[in-house]
């Protein structure tokens, strides 16, 4: 069984809402598929699609998450 890296747990820490955290993390997923820009250095991720990617800069709070 593969575990989901970054945990759901820990990423309801920092966004408090599973559909806020799904809808963000959407965003920004079409972002990268769009500009090809990503925050961080492409063998740093984790994930290798961009949902998986989005969420993981979301856990290291390289996505400020507004109110």
């Amino acid at each position: 069984m593969k575990l989901i890296y970054p945990s759901i747990d820990k990423l309801l820490n920092i966004v408090d809402s599973k559909y806020k955290l799904v809808h963000i993390a959407s965003r920004r997923s079409k972002q990268m598929l769009e500009n090809k820009h990503f925050q961080m250095k492409q063998s740093e991720y984790v994930n290798k699609k961009e949902l998986g990617r989005a969420l993981e800069e979301i856990e290291k709070g390289l996505i400020k998450i507004a109110n």
